[in-house]
């Protein structure tokens, strides 16, 4: 947990609904990795710029305000993710910008040769490679993931990857098991053998557990969506070397070569990231001395990856005299108990119980979960393991242990049912 008395405090009091929904009343908020907390300061400036009339790159004050703060992001999203080069712009979805990049990737990379993504990714990913490998003539290729750990490895790409392989594809970390992927380490094998393939990364379940470093990657895209990581809907961030930067895409005729921006974006969508970085530079002053801003970025990562480990320990080994859920009968935790891959998120199954079950117990008692099926979005990673459905607990740094706490105690009922 955190050392400094009474920070975890001031930090559930920067978010809005921190412990109650105005539609339910008081929760416990363990659906994070469906859509984070909003600082109440992104609503605060999401408001205000939703009532400036007036448009970008005109001759007036507001408009050249207006620059100015979407500059001023750029600088803030290059700085917390430690991108010293390349492009950062926003556009629909974190999803939409997977697409977009992906799809360009592919269609201006050299003829003939390969697509390699894994089976961990979510769709996003999987579908726009496949498709446009298919459109392109390029071969797909899927690297299995280790179903009991919920994660993908170096080794396991490496086999995989030759000197015909054009593009290839990267999860951070699975919105199904939690597992983070070493994306530097899968990078490093990749350009060992095709130095040219252009790598996209999907970083929209990673970004919100800190610790983004784009210099030590050496991929070509990464995109986030910003409300999983305290900002709200309606945009996604993605960023660019300056390689797939400058590949023929969609664009204006005759507008700036290396603009990847369609139409006049929403300046308050690059306001309210700056209150994202703003907010881990400020939660990094609360855990380190720095007088340097990227190094309390830094910081502040490594406590929320310490604070988010403790709680999952607690959830996965108990709180006091409850038991965690590794320790009930009937309860299966996906991707194994102590896996140091592990980010802030539980999976898990009731023997005896669907998923849909469980979620509804839970909610009945204030705790908000939510439930994975063998569809298109997790059928991937839950066919393999013969489940139907599993029931996903993600927290994140503005949790407390005893939020944990009483999701266990709920727990303990729903699994003697069981």
């Amino acid at each position: 947990m955190f050392s400094k008395s009474g920070l975890i405090d001031e930090i559930r009091a920067r978010f809005a609904h921190v412990d109650n929904c105005p539609f339910q009343g008081d929760r416990v908020f363990f659906e994070n990795a469906g859509g984070a907390l909003t600082l109440k300061s992104a609503v605060a400036t999401s408001t205000f710029y939703s009532a400036i009339p007036d448009n970008q790159g005109r001759d007036n004050v507001a408009a050249a305000k207006l620059m100015q703060v979407i500059a001023k992001a750029k600088d803030d999203m290059a700085l917390m993710f430690n991108a010293p080069y390349g492009h950062f712009f926003v556009g629909e979805s974190g999803t939409e910008l997977l697409f977009r990049m992906i799809r360009t990737a592919v269609v201006e990379s050299a003829e003939g040769g390969n697509v390699v993504g894994s089976s961990l990714e979510h769709p996003a990913t999987r579908s726009a490679a496949i498709r446009w490998a298919g459109i392109t003539g390029k071969q797909y290729v899927s690297v299995p993931h280790n179903v009991e750990t919920g994660s993908v490895l170096a080794e396991d790409y490496a086999p995989l990857i030759s000197s015909d392989t054009r593009v290839a594809t990267i999860l951070h970390t699975s919105p199904v098991t939690g597992m983070a992927v070493d994306v530097a380490a899968v990078a490093a094998v990749i350009r060992a053998r095709a130095p040219k393939c252009l790598i996209i990364v999907d970083g929209i379940q990673h970004a919100a557990h800190g610790q983004l470093d784009l210099a030590a990657y050496g991929v070509d895209g990464y995109a986030v969506s910003p409300y999983k990581v305290f900002s709200r809907h309606g945009y996604g961030v993605a960023w660019v070397s300056g390689r797939l930067a400058s590949m023929d895409h969609d664009m204006l005729i005759n507008g700036p070569a290396e603009s990847w921006e369609l139409g006049t974006r929403d300046t308050g969508a690059y306001a309210t990231f700056s209150d994202v970085v703003d907010y881990f530079d400020w939660l990094g002053s609360q855990v380190c001395n720095s007088k340097d801003r990227r190094e309390r970025i830094v910081a502040a990562g490594t406590a929320i990856h310490k604070h988010e480990k403790d709680l999952t320990d607690a959830m996965l080994h108990g709180v006091g005299n409850l038991k965690g859920v590794a320790d009930l009968d009937g309860v299966s935790v996906i991707g194994g108990v102590d896996n140091p891959l592990r980010e802030g998120l539980v999976s898990l199954t009731v023997k005896g119980k669907t998923g849909q079950e469980v979620v509804a117990a839970l909610n009945d008692q204030g705790i908000r979960t939510h439930v994975r099926k063998a569809d298109h979005y997790s059928g991937n990673i839950l066919d393999p393991l013969g489940l139907q459905t599993c029931v996903r607990v993600s927290m994140c740094h503005y949790n407390t242990e005893a939020e944990v706490a009483l999701f266990l105690g709920v727990m303990q009922g729903i699994a003697a049912e069981g």
